[in-house]
């Protein structure tokens, strides 16, 4: 492990739905369910209207990790944004993996407005594994001084 990974505290974007991810979410906080401070919370209307793009700039913009996170499957309140937005992040995880991010830095997850205590475990276990995987290859070539925007 080098010296940039010996410290190293993931940054990890959630982009959750209103009406089940977030209010979960608001769950966990109410309840007193911890969950890492480390994951920052991006509120949409549905995760049908989170495109590809959005998924792609949160990396550029520093995130060593990022995830979906949606209503069950057939309980959308927008009746198929979620499995638009699941077949969303596929294709992005093609397009991380092709320019050499990572397509396993970005998942999608489904979740219900009552389950505080799994968006908890969620949070988890994407720290778990992005700390893992280490700093974003996006985020090292910064460090370098090998990006500008």
């Amino acid at each position: 492990m080098n010296h940039i990974q010996d410290n190293f505290e993931p940054q990890i974007v959630a982009l959750c739905c209103y009406y089940c991810a977030y209010a979960a979410a608001d769950l966990a906080g109410t309840s007193r369910i911890q969950y890492p401070t480390n994951v920052k919370i991006v509120l949409f209307p549905c995760t049908g209207k989170v495109d590809e793009i959005y998924m792609l700039r949160t990396f550029e913009a520093g995130a060593d990790g990022v995830y979906v996170a949606g209503c069950l499957e057939g309980n959308c309140h927008f009746l198929t944004g979620n499995l638009r937005a699941k077949k969303r992040v596929q294709y992005a995880k093609s397009l991380l993996d092709e320019i050499g991010i990572g397509g396993e830095r970005l998942e999608m997850y489904n979740l219900s407005s009552a389950e505080g205590q799994r968006f908890a475990e969620i949070a988890l276990e994407m720290t778990e594994k992005i700390r893992a995987l280490g700093p974003s290859p996006l985020n090292q070539l910064k460090l370098k001084g090998g990006v500008t925007r």
